[in-house]
């Protein structure tokens, strides 16, 4: 309280010049105050989802990390001592190396296919739109069907794949079974589902790109694999960039095609070998009843999507080109 009875808050919000920096932080004029409150007001919405179904689980999550609960129990504080566990968990490294190798296949895999559908359709071809559509099919398939089906592709004896490979004296190949082999029907189901969609953002960055561009590349006697390589890729690299943002995201949280691929045999594949920190981390939550870890495992992933975010938004100016800031060329 302050020597009058007003309380300290009141006193330092009612003081002329703290009002006035409040005031500038949201505009200088009134015109632009009312447009501030106005858009805080329209995300405002957006903004209380977020931080209720994003920054309070991860402000429990962590929470519970540094504690010992099995649920049945009353939590113990162990402090640090779960991330501590975590770096030692020989499991948890083959996991996050699963993981690793699962990107290095499908990202390059997905952007090359995706990047080369996309390119064939933007093409005037008869019936056009029926190839987009069948390509966008998988992306809205449940992919816990799509991985029982493809489980059932890569069976040994009676899959399909087999069928085809017989030829080759490759019918009995245990796909789903030999840790060397477990992670390619993994990334095929993967890049399969996700290929439309990624076709799509590459297609609407090849509809942006003018086609003045190609014209006076033609006329200055710049050949098919020219054009590509010094029309489309520039003007395409913020595309690539959000479509390798978004992979890298989504291939570090693949579970349902591993935990449903490898459930008829070993969950996570023989040795671990199929076992990705998504799946880890749902083992050791829901089968060993160890949630304090789980959580320090959920949180220790988290950190390694956001670091290779940043890594990628920082890096996006070595490669990345926009159009708007191109240096303006003056007459």
């Amino acid at each position: 309280m302050a020597s009058g009875g007003t309380p300290v808050p009141l006193l330092y919000l009612t003081n002329p010049y703290v009002m006035s920096t409040l005031l500038n932080f949201f505009g200088h004029t009134p015109l632009s105050r009312r447009k501030a409150f106005w858009g805080l007001a329209l995300v405002a919405p957006n903004l209380l989802g977020l931080f209720f179904f994003f920054g309070v689980p991860v402000i429990i999550a962590f929470a519970t990390s540094l504690n010992e609960w099995n649920v049945l129990a009353p939590p113990v504080f162990t402090g640090l001592d779960n991330f501590g566990r975590m770096l030692g968990d020989n499991l948890f490294w083959r996991a996050l190396g699963n993981t690793v190798k699962l990107a290095l296949g499908v990202i390059p895999a997905e952007v090359i296919l995706a990047l080369g559908v996309a390119l064939i359709l933007n093409q005037q071809l008869p019936a056009r739109g029926i190839f987009r559509t069948a390509y966008f099919l998988p992306v809205v398939t449940s992919s816990v069907a799509a991985s029982v089906v493809w489980t059932w592709i890569f069976q040994p004896r009676y899959g399909l794949l087999g069928s085809l490979l017989q030829p080759f004296g490759l019918r009995d190949t245990a796909w789903l079974t030999r840790p060397e082999l477990v992670l390619i029907p993994v990334g095929v189901v993967t890049v399969w589902q996700r290929l439309g969609f990624d076709m799509v953002l590459f297609l609407a960055g090849l509809q942006a790109i003018p086609r003045e561009l190609y014209e006076a590349a033609t006329i200055d006697g710049a050949g098919r694999w020219q054009r590509l390589r010094y029309v489309t890729l520039p003007l395409l690299s913020p595309t690539t960039f959000l479509v390798l943002t978004l992979l890298v995201i989504s291939v570090f949280q693949i579970f349902d095609q591993v935990y449903i691929m490898t459930a008829r045999t070993v969950r996570g594949g023989v040795d671990g070998s199929a076992l990705t920190l998504p799946v880890f981390l749902y083992e050791e939550a829901f089968t060993r009843n160890r949630f304090g870890y789980a959580s320090a495992v959920a949180l220790g992933l988290f950190l390694i999507i956001l670091f290779l975010t940043a890594l990628q938004l920082w890096g996006q100016r070595l490669w990345v080109y926009y159009e708007s800031e191109a240096p303006e060329v003056k007459a």
